[in-house]
């Protein structure tokens, strides 16, 4: 059995952002990197995959260089080898990016490609399920429960309002992982050491032979603006109460 899961490297959570000089894209001068915590749901249930039923874990990564760190996290926390398709930037288009990958794909005949439900930077949650596409694989989203048959994979989706379906799919399937489904592992000290002898296969777009451009190109990039207003409310207690009330309901719509 072959999963490959396919990892994206992300701005960290509690990073400082600012705009570039141009205004298309963020500073990445003070930014440190991480990998993407849905990539990380999906990647933990490749390993349980592979610990109950064995094969290998082969990790699928486009971005540029320094996404080399999350590739070496992924292979720390047990993966086989990985795939890194080196661009020059990060890719900001879900389609561009879903055609290196599947491009990357076509030479490894997996059973299962695992991805996150969403990047955490521009979550557009289109990457999976555009690459199944492209290589003809059967796919489904949102998924919370694995369960591999006999040339087959039953799985457990989440729907809307508690609501669950299970859906069983033919080999090769991709699939879409929810987050939070399982308990993250952390890499250990044997698994950081044996990182740095497991391969990593370098590829450029253009060994690939897809084109990788971005059709979808940011001309304006602007960080929200902060604003602040005071209202002073006066009456009695219950006069005061029921104009919050109305306030928050009916102005900042909270409730």
């Amino acid at each position: 059995m072959k999963i490959i899961v396919s990892v994206k490297q992300v701005p960290a959570r509690d990073s400082s952002l600012r705009v570039n000089a141009s205004g298309t894209s963020l500073d990445e001068a003070d930014l440190s990197f991480e990998m993407n915590e849905p990539d990380a749901y999906a990647l933990e249930e490749a390993l349980q995959l592979k610990e109950k039923l064995g094969g290998e874990v082969v990790v699928l990564c486009a971005g540029p260089q320094r996404a080399g760190q999350t590739i070496r996290e992924a292979l720390a926390k047990g993966a086989d080898r990985a795939i890194h398709v080196e661009t020059e930037e990060s890719l900001g288009d879900a389609l561009a990016t879903a055609r290196l990958l599947a491009a990357a794909v076509k030479g490894e005949s997996p059973d299962y490609i695992l991805t996150g439900l969403q990047s955490d930077d521009l979550g557009f949650g289109q990457t999976g399920v555009m690459m199944a596409e492209l290589l003809g694989f059967a796919h489904a989203t949102i998924v919370m429960e694995v369960e591999p048959q006999d040339g087959a994979v039953r799985v457990k989706r989440e729907l809307e309002d508690g609501w669950y379906q299970h859906v069983t799919l033919p080999l090769p399937a991709v699939l879409t992982i929810q987050s939070g489904i399982k308990k993250l592992r952390y890499a250990t000290l044997m698994g950081i050491k044996k990182a740095k002898t497991k391969e990593i296969k370098v590829m450029k777009p253009e060994d690939l032979g897809a084109d990788g451009t971005a059709q979808l190109i940011a001309e304006r990039l602007r960080l929200p603006e902060r604003s602040k207003q005071l209202q002073m409310i006066s009456g009695t207690p219950s006069e005061i109460a029921r104009q919050l009330v109305e306030k928050l309901r009916f102005e900042a719509r909270v409730i």
